[in-house]
């Protein structure tokens, strides 16, 4: 393939429940670290969950001044932070000959919840008059996308995809087919999420999607173990700088890994329970092989979506089976969320970025809390410690309420 058609990834910056940036949140995922602990952010006394993976000690007037902090929801505050640290990683000069080619595709499944809130609040007790001008663009879900752009004068395609907890997976994928149609040179991409808050957990808990494992927070996520009984929401952005090949070699840009496929389809079933076959994560599968145009025997490790839901992990369980055939027997598949929680929107960029470090350094982290393998969950889910393995090819599986669904494969880099 030409290499202005080839898509790789040379920035990355990240806020995570482990803290700021690349390496600790890698650092983290290879000791088998969980970033799951009681909530603080809020009172849980009347929850019936009371835990979460927050974003702790972080200070946006590090990245933003104080008076534009304060008109921004967390998780826009999250994303002008990890965008930033991108854009800096990647050492993309901004030019005014070159921002017309840059774009940027961020995306957030809830956007501006918090703001949501306790703007609410202030209506019902102080009455619309006292209501922030500063409302409407606080919550926005697109705002990440046009505060990277006003931030760094980015006058390129720009959009925000939203797709549930498919999100940061589809910002991505549909970002790199815009640098493979000539349409844009680079984008910046990604998923950014701050929905720990009050209204928000109370859905959930309702929905009783997440886990009730209030008494070991530690132990509480719990993918494809027979004991599991749902997610545990987490918090954080990861923003990555998509970059033509032909650019990236220009300038002599590091690259962390190549994006060589990209799927997308639908379950066409609930609003909130997978295809009980995985018929939609099958389909998104196999379109994203074709789009690489490799054999399912190439990949060497899958980040399931593995959220701990109990219907979930089944349901792709049976899918990469069906997909992958005798080779799923071969392939190592683990669940990050046992450690970061699911961060929704944002949990498909960061998962991203894990596979894209996987295949740098072949070390694929594991899948904490795996003690007891439901016998309907029968893969190397790669239990408890990370493992040393070749890693050449790596997909990454997204699926979001809707049953909508977004694949990724990334590549080792190669300058063939």
């Amino acid at each position: 393939m030409e290499d202005a058609k080839r898509v790789v990834v040379t920035g990355a910056g990240v806020v995570s429940p482990y803290g700021i940036g690349v390496d600790v949140l890698w650092n983290s995922l290879l000791e088998g670290k969980s970033a799951i602990d009681r909530i603080t952010a809020f009172d849980t006394t009347e929850m019936a969950s009371k835990i979460a993976a927050e974003v702790k000690d972080f200070d946006p007037t590090q990245y933003i001044d104080r008076k534009t902090a304060r008109r921004m929801d967390r998780f826009l505050q999250f994303a002008v932070a990890a965008t930033k640290m991108c854009i800096e990683d990647s050492g993309l000069e901004i030019t005014d000959e070159n921002r017309k080619k840059i774009g940027v595709s961020i995306g957030s499944g809830i956007g501006g919840m918090g703001t949501l809130e306790k703007t609410h609040e202030v209506l019902l007790k102080k009455g619309p008059s006292k209501v922030s001008p500063f409302f409407i663009p606080m919550i926005l879900v697109n705002m990440p996308s046009g505060m990277a752009a006003i931030n760094h004068g980015l006058t390129g395609p720009n959009l925000c995809t939203v797709t549930a907890c498919a999100t940061g997976a589809h910002n991505i994928g549909l970002a790199c087919d815009i640098i493979r149609e000539g349409k844009a040179q680079a984008m910046v991409v990604g998923g950014t999420e701050a929905t720990i808050t009050p209204l928000s957990f109370a859905g959930f808990c309702s929905m009783r999607a997440v886990s009730f494992s209030n008494d070991e927070p530690k132990k509480a996520s719990r993918p494809f173990d027979k004991n599991r009984d749902g997610f545990v929401m987490g918090e954080g952005c990861t923003i990555l700088m998509l970059e033509s090949l032909e650019s990236a070699k220009s300038r002599g840009a590091k690259v962390y890994g190549e994006i060589v496929g990209f799927g997308m389809s639908a379950d066409a079933y609930h609003i909130t329970q997978p295809h009980p076959e995985g018929l939609g994560a099958i389909l998104a599968m196999e379109m994203a092989l074709e789009d690489a145009g490799i054999k399912p025997e190439k990949i060497d490790y899958i980040n399931a979506h593995g959220t701990a839901t109990p219907l979930g992990d089944i349901a792709e369980t049976k899918a990469i089976k069906k997909v992958f055939g005798a080779h799923s027997r071969k392939l190592a598949v683990s669940s990050t969320k046992s450690m970061t929680g699911h961060i929704l929107g944002a949990a498909g960029a960061i998962e991203t970025l894990i596979i894209l470090l996987a295949t740098q350094n072949n070390i694929v982290p594991p899948t904490i809390n795996l003690n007891d393998p439901d016998p309907e969950c029968d893969l190397d889910y790669v239990p408890n410690k990370a493992r040393k393995m070749p890693v050449n090819y790596a997909m990454n599986n997204s699926f979001g309420f809707g049953g909508q669904d977004s694949v990724l494969i990334v590549k080792k880099y190669e300058d063939e």
